[in-house]
């Protein structure tokens, strides 16, 4: 159905329009009416309607006002204007406006009917096209998401040659090319949900420092579950720390609005080359880690560790170390909300940050070794099902010779229990992908169902579950919606005597059109054809 409003003030001629004519046998919905420009304006705009039949002359705002506003506002709905006056400058100011039609008064109802019917075409045309651009860009949005994903590991790898990454950029719309470079991780969380849980506050302020980010010329990218990176680009290394703190100033102005979200932000060190990228990334990574090792939110530089001077057991002395460092309530948080990725990132930064020369002591290097051992001992045993502790590496002798066996020892044990809670949690994604089948399948049929909506439902982040979705079934969320919607509109084509336009309501398109369009695009056929022509063309639009 074709929506119609009406604007007249003239009473008799409004009632004339609204019931002398049988809108619902033409086609047509007659939706609602107003006597006056001031008054359909907030009607027209909630009501969304495809046609908006007005006169020129009326009192508080005229016609040709309403027309202007609503071409900018909603310049998808065609314009018919209805005048008792021929003068010129009228249908001048009309025809300047984009109005579709200007017509005299009297006018019949057939003579109105016909001019409506020359739009209808246009008008079904105009909303395929604007639902296929919308279908299209949802689509894009996921797939751009885990290319960007894709193409920022690519830049942080040192894997990929400078020719191959601007390529690879390109093709994402961006354009790489500058002579200094810097790297922001970010990752927040609300102190009221776990890391992956949706919460409706994160999606919004992850949506504000995006919107930053491009405001600003940066380039921001989806880590998932580590967070948010943003790559900072500028002609100077000068340029480069200004935008890199005007970034920081206006990310923190978004998050002091937000008290129950928790942030860390780890700074990188800024680079002249494009191939060099990597080593800001793995300062920023370092910086990063102090959320583990720290309970406010804040911005971070990395505490490097160089090892030059070397201190004798004799001369140790315990009080020289940041004790708040050596916690290991600090490895079993990282236990709980770390990732692989991370691990070289943790240690490096524990390290560097413990104290310049506690390591080369191999007292403390046996110390650390043995309290981060029983930390990650106690975190496996914990784990459902229980695990034992002999899956866990002990310290020896060799893994306490320097500084780099210490480190080597740590990350290995760590990466241990880490891999042992990831196999439990993977078997927490496909449920978390289950529970979303089965609400897809439940809620085909709601024309607004969004990945958003889904992951409120499955209380996992939008970012996360569009991620663990497409590893569990193999399409983006949006690909496997349309392809339920069109194989259950299948199965009503071929077993139900169920109109077109009734079968596309019931798999969740409000349009018929719109839904003919994407049933011949997926299936191949139209909706007629693939029932064998029990149901006329003429039917389906």
């Amino acid at each position: 159905m074709i929506k119609v409003f009406l604007c007249e003030d003239e009473f008799v001629v409004r009632e004339g329009i609204k019931k002398n004519i049988d809108w619902a046998g033409n086609g047509y919905e007659f939706i609602g009416e107003a006597s006056d420009g001031e008054l359909a304006l907030p009607l027209i705009r909630k009501l969304e309607p495809d046609i908006v039949i007005t006169d020129i002359k009326m009192p508080f705002m005229d016609g040709l006002e309403l027309s202007r506003i609503i071409r900018k506002e909603l310049p998808f709905i065609e314009i018919v204007i209805l005048s008792g006056y021929e003068e010129f400058d009228y249908a001048k100011q009309a025809i300047s406006i984009g109005v579709a039609q200007y017509l005299t008064k009297p006018i019949s109802g057939d003579d109105l009917l016909r001019e409506l019917d020359l739009l209808r075409d246009k008008i079904i045309k105009s909303k395929e096209e604007r639902a296929l651009k919308e279908q299209f860009r949802k689509e894009m949005e996921e797939n751009d998401r885990r290319e960007r994903s894709e193409l920022f590991k690519s830049l942080v790898s040192g894997d990929s040659s400078v020719t191959e990454l601007l390529e690879k950029a390109q093709k994402l719309g961006m354009d790489l090319s500058a002579m200094w470079y810097n790297i922001i991780l970010l990752f927040i969380k609300s102190e009221h949900h776990e890391i992956e849980e949706y919460s409706k506050s994160s999606v919004t302020v992850d949506e504000r420092i995006n919107e930053i980010a491009y405001e600003m010329g940066c380039i921001s990218f989806d880590r998932d579950l580590e967070g948010r990176a943003i790559l900072i680009m500028g002609d100077s290394e000068e340029k480069i720390t200004d935008t890199q703190n005007d970034m920081i100033a206006k990310i923190e102005t978004v998050l002091a609005d937000y008290g129950h979200v928790r942030y860390c932000g780890g700074i990188g060190k800024a680079v002249n080359r494009l191939s060099r990228l990597n080593e800001s990334f793995e300062d920023a990574g370092c910086a990063l880690a102090n959320r583990f090792f720290v309970t406010g939110s804040g911005f971070y530089r990395a505490n490097r560790h160089t090892g030059e001077d070397r201190m004798t057991d004799a001369s140790f002395d315990m009080s020289n170390i940041d004790a708040r460092r050596i916690d290991k309530n600090n490895v079993t948080k990282f236990l709980k909300l770390g990732n692989l990725d991370e691990i070289p990132f943790y240690v490096e930064e524990f390290v560097g940050s413990v104290g310049s020369d506690a390591f080369n002591s191999y007292i403390f290097r046996q110390y650390i070794a043995m309290d981060v051992f029983f930390a990650v001992s106690a975190f496996v045993e914990e784990l459902p099902p229980r695990k034992k502790t002999d899956a866990i590496t002990e310290v020896t002798k060799d893994s306490l010779e320097n500084v780099e066996s210490v480190k080597e020892y740590i990350s290995g044990i760590i990466e241990s229990a880490i891999r042992c809670r990831d196999s439990i949690a993977s078997n927490r994604y496909m449920e978390i992908v289950d529970e979303a089948v089965k609400y897809i399948e439940e809620n085909f049929a709601d024309e607004d169902l969004s990945l958003n909506q889904l992951a409120s439902h499955v209380n996992v982040s939008p970012n996360h579950l569009s991620t663990i979705f497409s590893q569990q079934t193999g399409h983006t969320f949006i690909k496997y919606l349309t392809e339920y919607r069109m194989n259950k509109a299948k199965e009503l084509l071929k077993c139900t005597s169920m109109r077109s336009s009734e079968i596309s309501e019931a798999v969740g398109y409000k349009d018929p059109h719109y839904f003919s369009y994407m049933f011949k695009k997926t299936v191949g056929m139209t909706p007629t054809n693939y029932r064998g022509g029990r149901e006329s063309d003429e039917e389906e639009g």
